[in-house]
């Protein structure tokens, strides 16, 4: 493969200087005055911005720093090579990782092949070859047991297999030939591909696990020798990132998300997605990551249309999408579906994206082990960093039935188990999960969530994040506590008394337990300087629920004509005997939601049988279809995954 300086300009960018290309936003030239190649050109300015970053602030006299995906960026570029070279065996005395070590060890072996092919020059010695192969047949990985674990196992594995295709058992730490191994993993990577596809994937929408997904497609897109792999590679790495751009806001993911670790559901900005959102859109803040470098690395260009679709918030929209539930072992439940011996139940997405903010939720129930967020607000920032633009609430479930339910361990032991990775699942004040005992229903900006939870559950509570960063707020004497965050007006009528408490009122957080992913005990970066003031609304009614409608500011005279307008809305709901609400919306829209039952506007109940796999202005696809149509004004790119191809045509009109 031709190196990703062949492709795009190189250029000469002072440490510091990333305001040469900043992303586009107000006061800017419009997105829609650039041409596809000034698009594409911009494009590859920041992916080498990125790159020339990361040489930069390389220590070549610091053997105890750098990970693999550095050592690959450095040798790319030509930089620091001696370091690069002892690095690359003080980093593997010993490997560690799993498929996080592979990942960026086969990205390191293909830009040493790479030079070598396009110089004719070695990139490494004999020996340097030599130790990489010894890793490959002593370090044995663990296949992990995660959806985005396999993809990242198994694209790591084929392509290895495809660089030594002749290797015998003896070359493998699993004791089996590079042609084996080979087939066990396309037929892996070919089956993934037709199930997200078709029902939408398991750990869908998730902030944190998106470069999970993007770095092995990258992978494939740019090294894969095979033609017809290398061609879906890029065509998911297309799907993936569609799925972001249609729910982002100046690129931070919007709406419901399969997994979310707490320091990212209360800084959005700090997430994998965010850093993809200025790599890829140039929307946000610059912040690096490995999926950045493994992308500007493989040559992956992302089609304009993408592009254009992140930046086009002209006009506000719905957009639903059908997902899946990660596989469950146990406790399947009445929806339970079957794939390939495998079974799922649909996860139903819906999201009201606007210019100032986007609304996002699914249905409630326990989706995703441990780490799911049913739904969330985010409202726009200009300069997001720092700031916790977000709202959501929790029923904070705990149980063995879900532990079961997802994974194989026993009742007795599960929850433990759980809580030695994911410290926070077994906390009352945790900031993600999901319950058996929520469900939630939504009409473009307004939502409603009910809840019945049983005597003698764990956690008998929910509790709503508001952010330090929500201003004026206001208890109305009508029940409704309004605030502003940004450019967004936000009111929530809790349907049951409750209380403020701070958030991690236990304390376990601000302790730093759980390390990076949960907090940390550096005071610039812990848990404290997240979330600062920011309070929990807590309600310890087993029969609970919320509405939570939302505007923008722009369509109200005042912050106080907005609440004059939210106060003034029919509103009938009952505790008894199961939780129920009629609410008009600010649109108009009669909504109806009973605990138990399919929510229904203007009578019309919802028709779940009948939810597309992706249907919004921006994209359209039928389950089991095995394609995506994107659309962007009078374009439409065809991603046709049954035949391997994709096709650009153009209306005579938009």
């Amino acid at each position: 493969m031709p190196l990703f300086k062949a492709l795009s300009l190189k250029l000469t960018i002072a440490l510091g200087a990333v305001a040469l290309i900043q992303p586009i936003s107000a006061g800017q030239t419009s997105i829609s005055s650039l041409s596809d190649e000034e698009l594409i050109q911009q494009y590859r300015e920041r992916a080498q911005y990125l790159l020339d970053q990361t040489v930069a602030l390389t220590d070549p006299t610091d053997l105890s720093a750098g990970g693999m995906f550095h050592l690959a960026v450095n040798l790319h570029e030509g930089a620091n090579l001696e370091w690069v070279k002892a690095r690359l065996i003080t980093a593997n005395q010993p490997p560690a990782g799993a498929m996080f070590w592979m990942i960026p060890m086969v990205l390191f072996m293909q830009i040493a092949q790479d030079i070598e092919n396009e110089t004719g020059t070695p990139a490494l010695t004999d020996d340097e070859k030599a130790f990489i192969r010894i890793l490959w047949k002593s370090y044995f990985p663990y296949r992990g047991d995660t959806e985005n674990h396999w993809i990242m196992y198994y694209v790591s594995q084929y392509l290895v297999a495809e660089m030594t295709p002749d290797g015998g058992p003896e070359l493998w730490y699993n004791g089996k030939s590079s042609a084996e191994n080979m087939a066990e993993a396309r037929e892996y990577i070919e089956d993934w591909i037709k199930i997200t596809t078709s029902y939408g994937q398991g750990e869908y929408d998730s902030p944190n696990y998106i470069e999970e997904y993007t770095r092995p497609m990258a992978l494939l897109a740019g090294w894969a020798k095979d033609p017809v792999l290398r061609k879906k590679g890029k065509m998911m790495m297309d799907y993936v990132l569609l799925d972001y751009a249609v729910e982002n806001i100046n690129g931070l993911y919007g709406g419901a998300h399969s997994r979310v670790y707490p320091r990212f559901l209360v800084q959005p900005s700090l997430s994998a997605a965010a850093s993809h959102g200025w790599l890829i859109f140039g929307q946000g803040d610059y912040l690096s990551s490995g999926g950045n470098m493994m992308i500007a690395l493989s040559g992956y260009t992302p089609p304009s249309i993408l592009l254009r679709i992140a930046h086009d918030r002209d006009n506000p929209y719905v957009h639903r999408e059908l997902k899946r539930t990660r596989w469950r072992l146990r406790n399947a439940g009445p929806e339970a579906f079957d794939i390939g011996g495998m079974t799922t139940i649909p996860v139903y997405k819906y999201s009201y994206v606007h210019k100032d903010f986007i609304l996002g939720s699914s249905q409630g129930g326990l989706l995703q082990p441990i780490q799911q967020q049913t739904w969330s607000l985010l409202w726009h920032e200009d300069k997001p960093s720092g700031i916790s633009n977000t709202m959501f609430s929790v029923q904070s479930y705990s149980s063995p039935f879900e532990g079961t339910m997802y994974f194989s361990t026993d009742w007795d032991t599960v929850t433990d188990l759980i809580s030695r990775s994911k410290v926070d699942y077994d906390l009352e004040d945790k900031l993600e999960g999901g319950s058996p005992y929520e469900q939630v229903a939504q009409h473009q900006a307004a939502l409603i969530a009910l809840y019945d939870i049983p005597e003698g559950t764990r956690f008998p509570l929910i509790h709503t994040y508001f952010s330090r960063d929500l201003k004026n707020r206001v208890e109305d004497s009508s029940g409704w506590i309004f605030s502003q965050g940004g450019p967004t007006y936000m009111a929530y009528r809790p349907l049951a008394p409750g209380v403020w408490k701070p958030v991690d009122w236990t304390d376990s957080l601000k302790k730093g337990l759980g390390g990076y992913f949960s907090a940390t005990a550096n005071p610039k970066s812990g848990f404290e300087a997240l979330v600062g003031d920011s309070e929990s609304y807590v309600s310890y009614d087993l029969k609970n629920g919320y509405i939570v409608q939302v505007a923008s500011a722009s369509d109200f005279e005042s912050y106080e004509s907005f609440q004059t307008a939210v106060k003034a809305l029919p509103l009938e709901y009952s505790m008894k005997p199961t939780p129920s609400v009629t609410f008009t919306s600010l649109d108009g829209a009669v909504l109806t939601a009973e605990y138990g039952k399919l929510f229904s506007v203007d009578g019309k109940a919802d028709d779940l049988a009948a939810w597309p796999l992706f249907d919004g202005p921006f994209a359209q696809a039928e389950p089991e279809s095995e394609s995506l149509e994107i659309i962007h004004d009078d374009e439409r790119y065809l991603l046709d995954f049954k035949n391997a191809r994709t096709e650009t045509t153009h209306s005579s009109a938009k």
